[in-house]
């Protein structure tokens, strides 16, 4: 029987699970966009709203870091882990804001690749959130790295394909320019996510 002369502190498993059902709130947002006659302001704003939601979460993880003597896992790691899921909300949140913004979805339609980043980042927020609450017994964990690592490869492959898109000259130049910054974002959000994981994956390493 392994012991452990740490505490099994709660509230951290707690406030990690609720950061990354939180992400699933964003993923689920974006999916909004490829509705017809779907309010984009609306979604832009709700987004932003669980981003504030998100830094809170975050804030409360950072409070609680700074008022436990003894941590359940290493401190580095539950700053680190708390901060990256931080990132992803903020990248889906710039996403939403700037495809209002910029007044994209005013298009005849966004590109296929564009929906197909955010069905891979939909599918890592889901894997994510059910992660999140494996991290109390530490099993489990190596299927949702590797699943997440495979889909960041998708991610990037359907962000290769955007950028031809964008550079084949079905677009307008000015277009061209404020879809290439949506699907930076977009990019960003798939490595956040791989980043997400990986520390997952060192933190269950250490325990081990």
């Amino acid at each position: 029987m392994k012991f452990s002369f740490r505490p099994v502190e709660g509230a951290f498993y707690d406030l990690f699970t609720k950061a990354a059902q939180n992400l699933v709130k964003g993923t689920e947002l974006l999916n909004e966009l490829a509705l017809p006659g779907v309010d984009v302001q609306s979604v832009s704003e709700r987004l932003t709203d669980v981003e504030h939601d998100s830094d809170q979460i975050t804030h409360e993880l950072y409070r609680k870091i700074n008022s436990t003597f003894i941590t359940p896992f290493d401190r580095a790691d539950i700053y680190s882990l708390g901060s990256q899921l931080d990132d992803v909300m903020d990248h889906l949140e710039a996403v939403g804001n700037l495809l209002y913004l910029y007044g994209l979805t005013e298009l005849p339609s966004l590109p296929r690749e564009m929906h197909e980043l955010i069905t891979v980042l939909d599918q890592q927020a889901k894997l994510t959130a059910e992660a999140m609450p494996n991290l109390r017994s530490m099993k489990g964990l190596d299927e949702y790295w590797i699943e997440i690592n495979r889909l960041e490869n998708d991610g990037d492959r359907a962000y290769r394909m955007l950028l031809v898109r964008l550079f084949s000259g079905e677009y307008d130049a000015l277009t061209v320019l404020k879809m290439k910054e949506v699907a930076d974002e977009l990019e960003a959000a798939c490595d956040a996510f791989e980043h997400v994981a990986n520390t997952v994956e060192t933190i269950a390493v250490k325990e081990s």
